[in-house]
């Protein structure tokens, strides 16, 4: 299970803009480190206060940038659909502790949110 700080950019300073909700389990057999992850990264500041986007997919480790399908998501981004590129900005072996970088490619409809 995961609840990691969803942030501007990697530094500790950077500013907070939501939390990375989630889970992720060993998937495959051998050595080819692969990981099922669901991952949804609810925004709490800004423009996107309120919204979540929603990942679902394959996370290969041994890949230097990793893609994962974008599935849904809500309030500005309802019926988000795309893809997400994963990478590893920075691993500390000693603690299992990473910053991962997400760049997101992201479809979505400009539907009216009801009250």
């Amino acid at each position: 299970m995961i609840d990691d700080p969803l942030t501007e950019g990697p530094e500790l300073s950077s500013k907070l803009v939501g939390r990375a909700q989630g889970l992720y389990g060993e998937s495959s057999q051998g050595k080819s480190g692969s990981l099922l992850m669901t991952i949804t990264l609810s925004f709490t500041q800004g423009k996107y206060n309120g919204s979540s986007i929603s990942i679902l997919g394959r996370y290969r480790v041994v890949e230097t940038v990793r893609e994962m399908p974008i599935v849904g998501g809500t309030g500005v981004f309802r019926l988000a659909r795309g893809y997400a590129l994963a990478k590893t900005y920075q691993y500390d072996v000693k603690t299992g502790a990473a910053i991962s970088e997400y760049n997101l490619f992201v479809l979505h409809y400009d539907i009216p949110l009801v009250e």
